[in-house]
């Protein structure tokens, strides 16, 4: 007879004989709330005792809460009931009466205005049931503005970026398998790891990207899927380089089984090359653009280039559920994406993307505080020290910024001495402030600054 136990530990209570049943009298724990989400599972070897059956029993039953995604498995850290926390959210806040420069948002005033292209629209006939999935003016530019990147692909038509690597994860991966995902990682990224259940594995990102220890480790520890920024890595700004992305790519062909996604989220803005670290011929790769950054975040218009069973898998997946992208958006993506006057807007935007973020960094160079924004909108910050406190003192001061603990899989990692803020909305006084501010803070001694060229 299984070992009886006088503790309050809920397992104790457990009777059960065959994985099955331990694996239901587990579920049952947590459905009556008795296990809460993050509490830790007992070892193998201590249950099997406790329950006096072999420990292969035991394993089996983790397995099927792994795949029922009751529970999820940590290498050495064990298993545990899945905590789904809810994650803070890129580009929302509920916080008032502060200056927001943790939002990650593109500057309203820098997208591409829409008036033109939607009374168009309202001219436009009705799309109903039956007709092409993907507009087809969109999926001719589409087509083109991919060849001159990858080739020939197969493209889909996805509602934003984000939806595109769920999607896509989804189609290949079961619950409990490895990913590997960038250290620091994009916000929307962890929280589709954390509401899917896979296991995420943490590949370190330097200032040349993506790093090729960072990729092989991850191989190492069998990865069946990789998500990847090419370039504007979020919160970093970091830009894959030339020789690393031809490493990263040559260390990949031995990897043929893994499914390679690139998310070149900023690509109609970026002023750097396209470094792709898919390996010609690889059997299994995506390459997603979406217009979130460049026409706007509403858009949720992703463009996903890929293999033709990456594409057919992906194109099932969104047939089953959403069964389309509204064409309303597609047409308004085609119209905006082509208007004459677009590429200028977009090289302006650009650009003041570019020399906001380096107003920020030279201001705070000259305070001896380590900055960086290679590409993108944000300005990722090292202040040297664990930043949560930092965070705190600075909402003191009116100014809310992101922790760089929030884009860390891993709290042994640098991100979280980092912070990461969006400023180019700041009028030059606010900057001013708030560098001011940060000094002070980090410090102890307020200071005034002149602008540049000042």
């Amino acid at each position: 007879m299984p070992k009886s136990s006088a503790t309050s530990d809920p397992i104790a209570s457990i009777t059960a004989q065959t994985a099955a049943e331990i694996a239901e009298s587990v579920r049952d724990l947590v459905d009556t709330g008795k296990l809460v989400p993050g509490a830790g599972l007992p070892p193998v070897r201590t249950l099997a005792e406790q329950l006096e059956v072999n420990r292969n029993t035991v394993v089996a039953a983790y397995g099927l809460l792994v795949q029922a995604g009751v529970a999820v498995t940590r290498g050495r850290a064990g298993t545990s009931i899945v905590d789904l926390q809810p994650l803070p959210q890129e580009g929302f806040s509920d916080v008032e009466g502060m200056i927001d420069i943790a939002s990650g948002n593109p500057d309203p005033a820098l997208l591409p205005p829409a008036g033109k292209a939607l009374a168009q629209l309202a001219a436009d006939e009705p799309v109903l049931y039956g007709q092409p999935v993907i507009d087809p003016d969109l999926a001719s530019w589409a087509r083109q503005a991919l060849s001159k990147d990858v080739g020939a692909v197969a493209l889909t038509v996805t509602a934003g970026s984000a939806d595109a690597v769920q999607r896509l994860l989804a189609d290949s991966l079961t619950i409990g398998d490895a990913v590997g995902f960038e250290q620091p990682c994009f916000l929307t990224t962890l929280q589709t790891a954390q509401a899917a259940g896979y296991r995420p594995v943490a590949m370190p990102v330097d200032d040349e990207g993506l790093s090729v220890e960072g990729l092989q480790s991850a191989l190492n520890e069998g990865v069946r899927a990789l998500v990847v920024t090419p370039r504007a890595h979020n919160p970093t700004g970091a830009v894959i380089s030339r020789p690393r992305a031809k490493a990263l790519a040559g260390l990949l062909t031995q990897y043929p089984h893994v499914l390679v996604i690139e998310d070149d989220h900023f690509w109609q803005l970026s002023g750097h090359a396209y470094r792709s670290i898919i390996p010609d011929g690889h059997p299994r790769w995506a390459l997603i653009r979406s217009v979130s950054k460049s026409l706007g975040p509403d858009l949720r218009v992703g463009i996903v280039g890929s293999d033709p069973l990456t594409a057919t898998r992906l194109g099932a997946h969104i047939r089953s559920g959403a069964m389309w992208v509204s064409h309303l958006l597609q047409r308004l993506t085609y119209l905006l994406t082509t208007n004459p006057e677009t590429p200028a807007q977009l090289e302006h935007a650009s650009a003041e993307y570019s020399r906001a973020n380096s107003s920020l960094i030279m201001a705070l160079a000259d305070q001896h505080i380590t900055a960086v924004a290679a590409d993108g909108v944000n300005v990722w910050i090292n202040v040297r020290t664990l930043a949560t406190p930092i965070v705190s003192a600075l909402a003191e001061r009116g100014w809310l910024v992101r922790d760089g603990a929030e884009f860390s899989l891993d709290s042994n990692d640098d991100a979280v001495h980092h912070i990461r803020v969006t400023i180019h909305q700041l009028t030059e006084g606010q900057l001013e402030r708030f560098v001011s501010d940060l000094v002070a803070v980090l410090f102890g001694e307020p200071i005034h600054l002149m602008a540049h060229g000042d």
